[in-house]
This record gives C-alpha cells, sequence and structure tokens, in this order.
C-alpha cells in the first residue's frame, strides 16, 4: 500500500512538471503577435505615409487581434530621425516597426548618426511614391526646366523644400548644377503649399502634388520627382525624362531591424500588401495622384540598391 501511494505520488509530480515545461516551452514559443505593436512614422500625422500606415495598422489588429497603432515621431527632414532610433533601439522582434523614406535607410547611417549606424534596417516592403513635384506660381516667367534655368541665369530664384538631406531635395538641387543654375537661396519649410508661391516666401518648392492639389489651377508644375508620370499632371515630364541620371523618387515602405525573425517579417507583409491594394487605399491614391502599390522585400532590396547607385550620380553633381 505504501509502495503503491509513493508510486502514484512519483507520477503526479512527473505529469505536474512535465505539463509546467510544457507550459514554459509554450510562453517562449508564443506566436507572434502576442503584444501591442508600434508602427512608428518618423513625421507628423496627416501625410500620405501616416495615412496608409494607419489603414495598416487597423487591418494588423483586425487580423491578429492584438492592438496595433502608429505612433508619430517627428524629427525633421535632416535627422536625427528620433523615430528611426527608436525602431534601431527597440529588439529585433516584430513589436516595433518603422515606417520609413529613403533618407532613413539610405542615408541615416552616413550622416553621423551613431544610432543608425551601420546600418540597422531591412525592407518589409515599399508601398508609396509620393507625388513629388518641383511647382512654381501661374505667373512665372517660365513653365519648363528648361526655361526656368535660363531665367535663373540672370535672375534670383528661392528654392523651398522639406528639409536638405531629403531625397527630392538632393535630387532638385542635382538638377539645377546638371542645367547649369543655381539657386539665390534655399529653406526649409514645415508647409509648402498654395499659400507658401502665393506669399513669395519662395519662388519654386519642392513639395507633393497633395498639397497644391488646391490651386493646381494657378501654378505650374514643372518635373515630376517620380518614377512615372502623375495622372492628375499627365503633360508634366518625369525627372528621368528630364535628366536620366537623377531617375529617383521619394517612396515609403516598412522596414524592421536585421535580425526580426521571417515568420514575423512574412506576418507584417501580408497585411500590409493586403491594405496597400485594398480599395481604401487606391482611392488615396486616385484622390492625391500618389502611387499605392506592393513591392515585397528582395523587390525593396532592389529598388534601395538602385537608389544608392544614383544618390552617387546626385553626390557627384552637388560636388560631395
Amino acid at each position: 500500500m505504501i509502495h503503491n501511494t509513493r508510486e502514484t505520488t512519483m507520477k503526479s509530480i512527473f505529469t505536474a512538471s512535465v505539463a509546467a515545461l510544457a507550459l514554459t516551452a509554450g510562453a517562449a514559443l508564443a506566436e507572434y503577435p502576442e503584444k501591442p505593436v508600434s508602427f512608428i512614422v518618423p513625421w507628423p500625422p496627416g501625410d500620405l505615409e501616416d495615412v496608409l500606415t494607419r489603414m495598416i495598422a487597423e487591418d494588423f489588429q483586425e487580423e491578429y487581434g492584438v492592438a496595433a497603432a502608429v505612433v508619430n515621431k517627428p524629427g525633421g527632414g535632416g535627422g536625427p530621425f528620433p523615430g528611426a532610433i527608436e525602431v534601431a533601439n527597440a529588439p529585433a522582434d516584430g513589436y516595433t516597426i518603422g515606417s520609413f523614406v529613403p533618407a532613413v535607410p539610405l542615408i541615416g547611417h552616413e550622416i553621423d548618426i551613431p544610432e543608425l549606424t551601420p546600418e540597422k534596417f531591412d525592407p518589409i516592403g515599399i508601398f508609396l511614391t509620393y507625388p513629388f513635384v518641383i511647382a512654381t506660381g501661374g505667373n512665372a516667367p517660365y513653365s519648363s526646366m528648361e526655361e526656368l534655368a535660363d531665367y535663373a541665369k540672370e535672375n534670383d530664384v528661392v528654392l523651398g523644400h522639406f528639409g536638405d538631406v531629403l531625397t527630392p531635395t538632393q535630387v532638385t538641387k542635382a538638377l539645377a548644377a546638371n542645367m547649369d543654375f543655381e539657386w539665390a537661396s534655399d529653406a526649409a519649410f514645415d508647409a509648402l503649399d498654395c499659400n507658401t508661391l502665393a506669399s513669395g516666401d519662395a519662388d519654386v518648392i519642392n513639395t507633393t502634388l497633395q498639397l497644391v492639389l488646391p490651386c493646381l489651377d494657378q501654378v505650374k508644375v514643372l518635373v515630376a520627382i517620380t518614377g512615372e508620370r502623375i495622372s492628375k499632371v499627365p503633360d508634366t515630364p518625369t525627372i528621368g525624362e528630364v535628366d536620366p541620371s537623377l531617375n529617383i523618387s521619394l517612396w515609403n515602405g516598412l522596414f524592421v531591424s536585421k535580425d526580426t525573425p521571417q515568420d514575423v517579417r512574412d506576418k507584417i507583409a501580408a497585411v500590409a500588401e493586403k491594405t496597400v491594394m485594398s480599395e481604401r487605399a487606391q482611392k488615396v491614391a486616385e484622390e492625391t495622384g500618389a502611387l499605392v502599390y506592393w513591392k515585397n522585400a528582395d523587390e525593396s532590396a532592389e529598388i534601395i540598391a538602385k537608389d544608392k547607385e544614383t544618390l552617387g550620380a546626385i553626390s557627384e553633381a552637388l560636388g560631395q
């Protein structure tokens, strides 16, 4: 009887130990995601990347049943990109996802930002090309880049942009260098819209088409800094048509730290692709002139590699 009792006790202890180990293993291997996820946008709310990333976060929450939210961490176009630094410093577990323009993954590690050096991020996918344009007022005495170049050789022309290190700004300055003219001065603005041109704060602005749509009939769009022409201004040439060596655009994509597991990346990508190809996301594209699509991780890596080559041509044009 004593023997049977002891045997029963040992079996109970063994069973309890196995159960405890199973629970521990289950906790360690808990399936992603099991807690709230943050999508970090390093810009103020309201622009295209913010709108579309919020759509992705909403669908992520619905798909996986965990809270998902966009966190805006603005820090200016010239760095130090506090939003990107937050993603870089977070664990590589997919719970902190960056929604970045090229400046972060392409040059963040090259402009003395220690937290972003060496390169910290891999793309999940690129989903947006901003309808960036070079525009001027409707009464300007030039209607093309060629005419602007001729005019600027004899007259002062002031350029407004969102930040000196941003790709569209660099392209705009490189284009001027290649066309053998100089901007009299340039400055970064928080907003570049109809009022900027109407007030005379800048003669030419490097901005998104979305911001000048309300006064499009009073604006001349000289160049689209996009890979293909913008449907709302189909007669405006792309930067690649004007100067093939500067064929680059400002895109936005989702990025994670390099050590993030592949299965986590796949789950993020699955939701993001479905979102950006949805009717409501494509409606944003139709209304703003933006290009909204999905390029997977490999395709995005190819885009980034080509953009790095083009940035080399830009640096050469600017004598950097």
